[in-house]
């Protein structure tokens, strides 16, 4: 096992700290950003949220990826393939990858993510595939990505993997500004696989966002929880309830927290003290539904030719082959 990590504990928490006092500091519509999800709790429970019934996004990207690996990775063979993931998780979805090119020859997989606990499992995890040589890379997405080129080897083309529907978590113009970034970093003939969660109805959107167990509830107010102990704030997440809506004008999902009541808790770490009116709410989360030739332009717009685009039946889910030209 590798790792390629730059992680100072200092700078981590000064940089949640500014970012907690700017999100809740401004005026109105407070919000946090939903990157401080993935604590080791939340990344636990975040996979929970993925083996819920009414959550069918990750298995729908898990069909995608199973059913049409070979087809997926056939337009970078035949010479050596790096893969890199942005925002790795458990990587559990990425093994077919991953094994169906180390059939071909040795490949080095780097995954990127901003939590030690689910790096560490997606390195123990695909250590024991065989001909698959892992280096962690401990970083945001785009420095990952950085970092990772500028190990490759020469002659060596990369595959990026930016699954689930992450790219649904950035508002429109900002995600089109990060496919940019992306293909910035690459060199034609390099590819990225995008996942891109796709609009449904709303009432099936809703339940995947709100479910009967509980799950997304306490992820959500997990962040609550994380302020605590890392800036040593007085939250009461009792104080709080978790809420789902969703925007038809803008096509997104959003998670809110609300307050129950009007109070004001202190974040000495942060700086601050924020008070909340009764029914106030803390935006934590968007998820933009996007549909087939949106992904498709999009990625034109930043520079990729779109080879193959696969669409779910069962979840309205696609995954989007996209060539840096």
């Amino acid at each position: 096992m590798g790792m390629l990590s730059d992680t100072i504990a200092q700078n981590s928490i000064a940089e949640f700290a500014a970012d907690v006092r700017a999100g809740l500091g401004k005026p109105g519509q407070k919000e946090l950003a939903p990157k401080y999800f993935y604590d080791d709790l939340g990344s636990a429970l975040f996979e929970a949220i993925t083996l819920l019934p009414e959550y069918g996004l990750s298995r729908a990207d898990e069909r995608l990826l199973r059913e049409h690996t070979e087809a997926m990775v056939r337009p970078l063979l035949p010479g050596p393939v790096a893969v890199a993931e942005l925002g790795s998780g458990s990587g559990k979805k990425t093994r077919w990858i991953l094994e169906a090119l180390a059939r071909r020859r040795p490949t080095t997989y780097y995954p990127i993510e901003i939590s030690p606990a689910a790096l560490a499992q997606c390195v123990k995890a695909m250590e024991q595939l065989d001909r698959v040589s892992v280096v962690g890379v401990e970083r945001a997405y785009l420095d990952g990505l950085t970092a990772v080129v500028a190990e490759r080897s020469a002659g060596e083309r990369l595959l990026v993997l930016f699954l689930g529907s992450t790219i649904g978590n950035f508002d429109r113009p900002a995600a089109a500004q990060f496919l940019g970034d992306v293909r910035r970093r690459l060199q034609p003939g390099d590819a990225l696989l995008l996942g891109a969660d796709l609009e449904k109805p709303v009432e099936q959107l809703l339940h995947a966002y709100d479910d009967s167990l509980g799950v997304t509830a306490a992820f959500n107010l997990n962040l609550l929880v994380r302020i605590n102990r890392e800036l040593c704030a007085d939250f009461d997440p009792r104080g709080f309830e978790h809420f789902a809506r969703y925007d038809e004008q803008e096509r997104r999902i959003e998670m809110h927290l609300v307050s129950e009541r009007q109070q004001e808790v202190s974040i000495p770490g942060a700086g601050i003290a924020v008070r909340f009116g009764e029914g106030e709410t803390i935006w934590t989360e968007s998820s933009y539904k996007y549909r087939p030739d949106e992904i498709v332009q999009m990625g034109e717009s930043a520079g990729f030719r779109s080879d193959t685009q696969w669409i779910d039946a069962e979840w309205p889910f696609a995954e989007s082959l996209l060539t840096a030209e």
